[in-house]
């Protein structure tokens, strides 16, 4: 939450606006239009050239993926809804001080240009050509980043998988074939509250179903998606991308259970709403071998007589010792600031991947056996790391049972974001100006 100084003073620009925009006396000089308040949320704002500028941007984004665009005043109410979700969920981090750090951020760019088969400077070339600045990706990212934490955490707290859970899936057909296809998939989200009453149950029933109907009839997925979808991915025509089916809510595997590439389910009802689910293609199966990596680590944090680079050289000179003959062990357990791991050595046992930060498993990736790594920064601290042994593995018994737990707590990690969005939006004070 922005402080009351800091919101007071986002009032006075939008106070400052209406001022200046009013009729004056000739000067002789040209009136700028100045910027204004486009929504009130909680104690922050939603200013109208952010909104403008993320318009822009979704314009230009269906333009590249050509992708009709619907006309401006179906596009904007969409934009302005997502910002004020973003806005909520933001001051949500802040209160739990949420920071990304750099070296985190920087990462995060790797891995998404690597995904897109392309470069950092491809991707800031085509933003640029976009009108968007480098300075405003990364902030735009960074704050994808924060959202995506405060999911995490505020999620998760309501998410519950049992042992029973897990053995009912490794039991079932599903789970014992890991054989299952990567989907591409397409959704169409409109949102009804679990206890709305019937005519508003039988209004947007009505709705879902004449979007099947026109889609049905050759409509494009993707424009309808932009126009109706109040699902998270709705500004980029309802593309959820490659998704494992195990990772699917469970109505989600029953709906397209049956459908071939290019055709689109029935309306599907859940506690959010109806859905429509548009299979785009399919591949692949799983992977039975992982590659596994045995490591140990040192953490240093910097606090309030350490700086990050007083941190860093200090942490340094502890690999110095270590690449000298000192015993990592010992060293970890004398200096470690993880107190989950040092009086074991700084040991961190055979790894899943997945199970580190990325920065952390860059980094373990790229080490040969037994070599010290130089420091490296994650949103933890500052670590030196060793890796004492690599395998290539099939899933153990102890793994399968927590990639069945994964698989379920995603399903409903989907299924209950969807209900907290709501939630978080019905009970924040929201004031559109527009």
């Amino acid at each position: 939450m922005i402080a009351r100084s800091k919101f007071i003073q986002l009032l006075n620009v939008a106070a400052l606006a209406v001022v200046f925009s009013l009729p004056s006396l000739p000067t002789g000089a040209e009136e700028v239009p100045l910027d204004r308040v486009a929504a009130i949320v909680n104690e922050d704002v939603v200013m109208a050239s952010e909104l403008e500028s993320r318009t822009k941007d979704i314009y230009a984004r269906l333009e590249e993926n050509g992708t009709a665009a619907p006309p401006r005043d179906v596009v904007v109410p969409q934009v302005l809804d997502r910002l004020i979700l973003e806005r909520l969920q933001l001051i949500k981090g802040q209160r739990v001080n949420i920071r990304i750090s750099d070296a985190d951020l920087n990462q995060a760019l790797e891995n998404s240009a690597r995904r897109q088969g392309t470069t950092v400077d491809q991707i800031t070339e085509m933003a640029h050509k976009r009108g968007v600045t480098l300075s405003s990706l990364r902030h735009q990212m960074r704050n994808e980043m924060i959202i995506a934490k405060v999911q995490e955490g505020s999620i998760n707290r309501r998410i519950s998988i049992t042992e029973q859970e897990i053995d009912n899936f490794l039991s079932s057909e599903e789970g014992r074939t890991w054989s299952s296809p990567d989907l591409n998939l397409g959704h169409i989200l409109l949102s009804l509250s679990s206890g709305a009453p019937r005519d508003e149950v039988a209004e947007v029933e009505q709705k879902i179903r004449d979007l099947y109907n026109q889609i049905h009839n050759g409509a494009d997925f993707k424009n309808l998606a932009v126009a109706n979808s109040a699902g998270q991915n709705a500004l980029s025509g309802g593309d959820l991308g490659w998704r494992k089916t195990e990772q699917l809510p469970s109505i989600f595997i029953a709906a397209i259970e049956n459908l071939s590439p290019g055709q689109t389910s029935e309306p599907i009802r859940s506690d959010a709403g109806y859905h429509l689910l548009k299979l785009y293609d399919q591949r692949g199966a799983v992977k039975q071998i992982v590659l596994q990596h045995k490591a140990r680590h040192i953490l240093f944090m910097p606090n309030e007589i350490r700086n990050d680079e007083e941190t860093q050289k200090a942490l340094n000179n502890l690999r110095t010792e270590i690449l000298n003959g000192g015993d990592f062990a010992v060293l970890a357990k004398e200096h470690s600031e993880d107190i989950a791991t040092a009086l074991s050595g700084g040991e961190l046992d055979w790894s899943v991947p997945g199970q580190f930060t990325p920065v952390f498993e860059k980094t373990m990736n790229e080490s040969e056996i037994d070599q010290i790594s130089e420091p490296f920064q994650s949103q933890y601290g500052w670590h030196i790391m060793q890796v004492t042994e690599r395998r290539k593995q099939d899933f153990s018994k102890d793994i399968q049972r927590s990639q069945a737990h994964q698989i379920l707590k995603r399903r409903k990690f989907d299924e209950e974001l969807e209900i907290w969005l709501k939630e978080i939006r019905d009970e924040a004070f929201i004031d559109i100006k527009l």
